[in-house]
């Protein structure tokens, strides 16, 4: 089968969240299943500069009304995975980030920046940019939701569709004037089109035109068909039946690997735990918390925001160190909460340390050292922050929702009795509830026999991607009326080593064509 898989973003080559990790992860498991998967995502600067042996595949002008369009191939660094990048100066090749500028504003033209996306996607969908042509064409949130659109208006023979939505409140809304730009006819806006309320949404035309729809976690899945968590759109996903189904995220268990990780200053597995006390007190060392070994280290690695309910977490930090526990954080997010946890931090030195630029390296080491691991939230389509968790042997403290409630097993008698918990739950998001499941996790710590028994089960649990990669795959037959056997989980190769990028002789290239020179 081949599939073309649309993102926005992919780890290492960009990234602002799970939605990277995905993005890249999915793909390789997919290829190991014997799908010919590529990845097409926008041409940022950082992205052509780390792309694997980067060339210009194709160049076009006009298309979306943008002039100094790119095709880029190459390949995903340590993988064999192909990936093209929708470059366009224009749109990408600026100061800030993916989506918003360095002040926090979203981007005023990303319905034109990501419509553009889509508009590439169509072209490779269609053949009309390079020979190979996918069977399946997999959209991911609302930065590729025109692409089931854009198809759908093509008429004839087109490649299967399928949309992942990854979070339903980001839903790429924008006013009826975006349209167009991008070449959609008014009697697409309707309510019973991609109107959504007086906006045109990306999301919503990615709903109602792809052949097939999916979310991030069956629990998640479920609850979105709820006022509650639908964010306006449960009427538009129930409304697809069954053709709309949740399957659980995986996690790169190479990456994320206690026994392998060079950003740890100890290994450690299941069977040896020691390299994870030398984790700890590296951390603790690192972020000039006190070096006390019996002391529960717990800690948090999330943006700052309100979904992640860390306006709740911060009211409960004192409680902690109260209770005799160390606090560390590493992320970023609102500017009110990174200043209100760096005053905890001053006020509690040696016990609370806090980091509010993310670093993915810091991140590693926070799971090898800490305890337990708060992973909180007000809603959660899947959460990858979890799983690592678990596999670095950190207790994770969850809310009973959405991929959290799929993932962890909560501490009860019965649980405790037949070894099935692997973590904390609690049910409201609400500083009480939280502080008792806090509480319980400091509690079994205490018993350190129940606390490894514990650790060991969180740690046996298997989230590679596989199996998320193997039910897709059978989605991608039942969709194409294909009837195949389930593949065995095979033996991983080594990766390949990263091979040198040419990102600056392909940026000059680029910029040669834009004036009307020569590409090689």
């Amino acid at each position: 089968m081949r599939v073309l898989f649309v993102t926005s973003e992919a780890f290492p080559l960009a990234k602002t969240g799970g939605l990277a990790d995905v993005s890249s992860a999915l793909p390789l498991a997919m290829a190991r299943q014997g799908i010919d998967v590529r990845i097409l995502m926008p041409g940022y600067p950082d992205a052509i500069e780390r792309l694997d042996s980067p060339r210009i595949a194709a160049r076009f002008s006009g298309l979306g009304g943008i002039e100094d369009g790119f095709l880029i191939s190459g390949r995903m660094p340590g993988t064999d995975v192909p990936v093209w990048l929708a470059a366009a100066p224009s749109l990408f090749e600026r100061p800030g980030g993916l989506y918003q500028d360095a002040d926090g504003r979203d981007w005023p033209d990303n319905a034109r920046r990501f419509g553009f996306l889509a508009q590439v996607a169509t072209a490779l969908a269609c053949g009309n940019l390079v020979t190979w042509v996918p069977d399946i064409v997999h959209a991911n949130d609302w930065h590729a939701g025109l692409v089931p659109l854009f198809l759908a208006m093509r008429g004839g023979h087109r490649p299967a569709t399928v949309l992942t939505i990854h979070n339903l409140a980001f839903q790429g809304n924008f006013p009826p004037e975006a349209m167009g730009p991008l070449g959609i006819p008014g009697e697409y806006f309707h309510p019973g089109g991609i109107e959504f309320y007086g906006q045109m949404s990306f999301l919503k035309a990615g709903i109602l035109f792809s052949d097939r729809v999916t979310t991030v976690s069956p629990n998640y899945a479920r609850e979105v068909l709820t006022p509650e968590f639908g964010c306006g759109m449960e009427g538009v996903l129930r409304s697809r039946g069954t053709n709309f189904v949740g399957i659980l995220n995986g996690i790169d268990t190479e990456r994320w690997d206690p026994a392998t990780d060079r950003c740890l200053p100890g290994a450690y597995d299941r069977k040896d735990l020691s390299g994870k006390q030398v984790c700890k007190a590296g951390l603790q060392g690192e972020l000039s918390l006190d070096g006390q070994a019996d002391r529960p280290l717990i800690g948090f690695v999330s943006r700052l925001a309100h979904q992640k309910m860390a306006d709740v977490l911060l009211d409960s930090v004192d409680g902690m160190v109260g209770a005799g526990a160390q606090f560390a954080l590493v992320g970023e997010g609102d500017p009110t909460l990174e200043i209100a946890f760096q005053r905890l931090a001053d006020r509690h030195p040696g016990r609370v340390a806090v980091r509010t630029t993310y670093d993915e390296r810091l991140a590693h080491r926070l799971h090898g050292g800490a305890d337990i691991l708060m992973v909180p939230a007000r809603y959660e389509p899947c959460g990858l922050t979890q799983m690592y968790a678990l596999r670095y042997g950190a207790l994770p403290v969850v809310r009973n929702t959405g991929g959290l409630a799929d993932t962890v097993v909560g501490v009860s008698p019965s649980t405790l009795s037949a070894r099935t918990a692997t973590g904390f739950v609690f049910e409201d998001a609400t500083t009480v509830s939280l502080t008792g499941a806090v509480g319980q996790a400091l509690d079994l710590y205490r018993r350190p026999d129940v606390w490894r028994s514990v650790q060991d089960q969180a740690m046996a649990q298997n989230f590679s991607w596989f199996e998320s990669a193997a039910k897709y795959a059978k989605l991608y037959r039942e969709l194409l009326g294909r009837c195949e056997p389930p593949l065995e989980e095979p033996r991983r190769p080594a990766l390949a080593a990263a091979g040198s990028a040419g990102a600056a002789m392909v940026r000059r290239a680029a910029r040669a064509a834009v004036s009307g020179g020569d590409v090689a």
